[in-house]
């Protein structure tokens, strides 16, 4: 440990005399400097393993410091920013230089310390241009291979201004994404409004989106709120039929009139909408008109469910752990390995949701610093079973063996490939098999894995 260089840079005295005694006194050596000038030298005479920087200095800023030190692609060491004006644009940025965290003053000492610690122990990985810094909370999607690579997509479809479709199960972080998009790309100065699509009645649907003029003034609608920026619905499918008219016509006119105005607006906002999983294969089914899901779905993201990428629970966990203790002042506490590796087979039919729900209610109980894994198992939600089909429909004990052992294989199989979306692949990590021995079982127990899905 006493190995370990730390250079803080922050033009504020206090803080750098504090984050020094700190950092001291857990066994780090620590140098410090007031402004660029000084860490600059700093940083090239004492090599150090992490640096802790400071955005708004009064010489040159943070940021600029990063751009100089990453110009070769990657910085020396890890970078975690410091800022007392965090936003989720600075963290982009930051992190699209190459820092590895972001943390937000005033400083939570004990954050800071982890914060230092899992980017020691990271070695500097990921700072390259990933997405580690996002303030806590901000981005709950993860950073495994599976949300990287949708993180990319996401990063080319950010310069567009056409509609788009974010498919997935609710809380797998559809929100989120469309945020990520938003900031990350031109109008990420510019407006971003969520509209609920379950709360746009039929009755004065055309009022709440196209705006209104009275004779005391126009009533802007959701669409000149969003103006210059992004429109979010949440959950097309929850849409009324008179909403989804409207919007199909302002989507294929590209210009819209509140009720009053005989001239036509332009259309000055990008329309982004989630969609859950199931109505997008049927969309007849869920209501929906399938000229708007046209018009929307010229480009699609599909978000995965949580139990797709479950490389990102312990993080995620971690993040929410931060996001409580700071936002709601809850006491730290933190998951031990057992309940780590349990959350991370856990199917989470409420994806991050349901992972938030349960960091928070475990935070509000009074208990051991180190979460058990039989506490976790109590605190896990009951499933939710469907009453007229039962995991398993026969008396086992009145069954023979063979033919007991055999109902219990088809149904727990059956049960598992539809949280798997119907992918072998995944139901063969799911179950610990072989995936060629996992198709001779399918087969001999007489499951169509050709035709499950998850509904």
């Amino acid at each position: 440990m006493t190995a370990t260089q730390i250079l803080v840079v922050d033009d504020e005295e206090d803080i750098r005399t504090l984050i020094d005694e700190i950092l001291s006194e857990e066994g780090y050596r620590v140098a410090t400097a007031a402004d660029a000038a000084q860490a600059r030298e700093r940083f090239r005479d004492d090599s150090p393993s992490l640096v802790l920087l400071d955005v708004w200095m009064p010489d040159t800023d943070g940021i600029t410091l990063l751009k100089e030190w990453s110009r070769d692609g990657a910085t020396p060491c890890p970078v975690v920013i410091m800022s007392g004006h965090g936003t989720v644009e600075t963290a982009v940025e930051a992190t699209r230089l190459g820092a590895v965290d972001f943390v937000e003053k005033p400083l939570s000492l004990q954050k800071l310390l982890r914060t230092v610690e899992r980017a020691l122990q990271n070695g500097g990985q990921g700072t390259s241009g990933g997405d580690a810094a996002s303030p806590a909370g901000s981005d709950p999607l993860g950073h495994g291979p599976r949300i990287q690579k949708l993180r990319e997509q996401a990063r080319q479809f950010a310069a567009q201004n056409a509609p788009l479709l974010l498919v997935g199960e609710p809380g797998s972080g559809r929100y989120a994404l469309a945020q990520v998009l938003h900031s990350a790309g031109p109008l990420a100065a510019e407006p971003f409004i969520k509209v609920a699509a379950a709360g746009v009645p039929a009755a004065n649907a055309a009022q709440l989106l196209l705006g209104t003029i009275t004779q005391a003034g126009e009533e802007p609608g959701y669409l000149a709120r969003a103006a210059g920026g992004v429109l979010f619905i949440s959950d097309l499918q929850a849409l009324c039929p008179e909403a989804q008219s409207l919007l199909r016509g302002v989507l294929e006119q590209r210009s819209y009139a509140p009720l009053g105005r005989a001239q036509q607006l332009p259309l000055r906002c990008r329309v982004i909408a989630s969609l859950s999983l199931n109505a997008r294969r049927d969309p007849t089914a869920h209501g929906l008109d399938p000229q708007l899901l046209a018009l929307l779905g010229e480009f699609q993201l599909d978000v995965p469910p949580l139990r797709e990428h479950a490389e990102d629970i312990s993080d995620l966990l971690r993040r929410y752990v931060d996001l409580f203790v700071e936002a709601e002042g809850l006491g730290y506490r933190h998951f031990g390995v057992a309940a780590q590796n349990r959350l991370r087979n856990y199917p989470w039919p409420g994806n991050v949701g349901e992972l938030k729900r349960l960091v928070r209610r475990l935070l509000l109980t009074a208990g051991e610093e180190e979460i058990s894994l039989d506490e976790l198992e109590a605190a896990l939600e009951p499933p939710v079973e469907d009453v007229n089909e039962p995991l398993v429909k026969h008396d086992l004990l009145a069954l023979p063996l063979r033919e007991a052992r055999e109902q219990f294989e088809r149904a727990y199989l059956t049960q598992q490939l539809k949280l798997s979306g119907g992918k072998v692949g995944q139901l063969a990590k799911r179950v610990g098999m072989e995936r060629t021995h996992l198709y001779r079982k399918l087969r001999s127990l007489g499951v169509d894995f050709r035709q499950t899905g998850d509904d």
